[in-house]
């Protein structure tokens, strides 16, 4: 049976849809009986949804960003 830690460590690869049928089903078993990992891949899919509908960001903007959060922090130091 799967443990939970090998059900976190394959995460991504479930909400990607690259596991193979065994792995799906080994997957479902743990999910039917642990509720902590049902939660897990709930936020997980939550966050994943949330993510896809973000606004996409130049690099150049990022960029920018970083070197405002570098100079606050450096101010608040």
């Amino acid at each position: 049976m799967l443990s939970c830690k090998e059900l976190v460590a394959q995460s991504s690869d479930l909400l990607d849809g690259q596991l193979s049928f065994r792995e799906r089903m080994a997957v479902r078993r743990h999910l039917m009986l642990c509720r902590n990992c049902r939660r897990f891949i709930k936020q997980m899919r939550l966050t994943q949804g949330v993510l896809r509908h973000l606004p996409e960001v130049e690099d150049a903007e990022l960029d920018t960003l970083a070197a405002k959060l570098a100079e606050q922090r450096r101010g608040s130091s």
